[in-house]
């Protein structure tokens, strides 16, 4: 086993012994150990009952967080003409139709999110190998295939996150920043659990939300009680 140094061996310490703490004291815990010099990202774990091997269990969705992530998100468009100009005047970072494409076939991946008109699918299609797992793959079902680009890049920009259940059955996002006050950072844990919770496939069979762990980016995780993460 790696050694830890003492930044984080200070971290582990004072999450010791603790577990299935409330949202707002996990936040306060996780703030008080996040001592890396950069400003780490809070991060949000979720287990979930559901098999994605089955498209009757799948979860995938979109949030916009109320207090936005803290992160730039560089975003590409694939448009012509006058939705082009929409994407562009919208502070899209990219657009394009097939020198986008040719940009992205040779390796050169410089963004976030990707959105695309639906006229433009017949191009992206070709790079499903390349976006998809990467999760930058436009969906009609989180809003990225869509005729509003202006929209969807605004929402982008402003703090919408997507999530996709992985194949173990988890979620995994960044969801703010730890210079966040505790309470904004409360906020966006309970919008991204609410949005997962309503996200619930038909599929999905007995405890659904099984388990809600938050970290930083360089710190030890710590469990959340359900029921203050729910709200309920």
């Amino acid at each position: 086993m790696a050694k830890l140094g003492k930044r984080l061996k200070a971290a582990y310490g004072a999450f010791e012994g603790k577990e299935n703490l409330s949202v707002e004291d996990a936040v306060a815990l996780i703030k008080g150990a996040a001592t890396a010099k950069f400003d780490e990202t809070l991060e949000i774990a979720m287990n979930l009952g559901v098999d994605p091997r089955h498209a009757d269990q799948m979860v995938r969705g979109v949030v916009t967080l109320p207090n936005g992530t803290g992160k730039t998100v560089r975003v590409a468009v694939f448009a012509r003409g006058p939705k082009a100009d929409e994407a562009k005047a919208a502070g899209a970072d990219i657009v394009g139709a097939e020198d986008l494409m040719e940009t992205i076939q040779s390796g050169k991946i410089e963004f976030d999110r990707c959105i695309a008109t639906p006229d433009m699918m017949p191009i992206v299609g070709r790079l499903g190998k390349i976006l998809g797992p990467r999760n930058l793959m436009p969906n009609p079902k989180v809003g990225t295939v869509t005729m509003d680009v202006a929209a969807a890049v605004g929402a982008a920009k402003g703090g919408e996150v997507q999530f996709k259940v992985e194949k173990a059955g988890v979620i995994h996002s960044g969801i703010g920043k730890v210079s966040f006050t505790e309470d904004k950072l409360a906020e966006n844990v309970r919008a991204f659990v609410e949005a997962v919770s309503k996200a619930k496939p038909a599929g999905a069979k007995g405890a659904y939300l099984k388990k809600v762990s938050l970290s930083s980016t360089m710190g030890p995780g710590v469990s959340v009680d359900l029921t203050s993460a729910t709200g309920n």
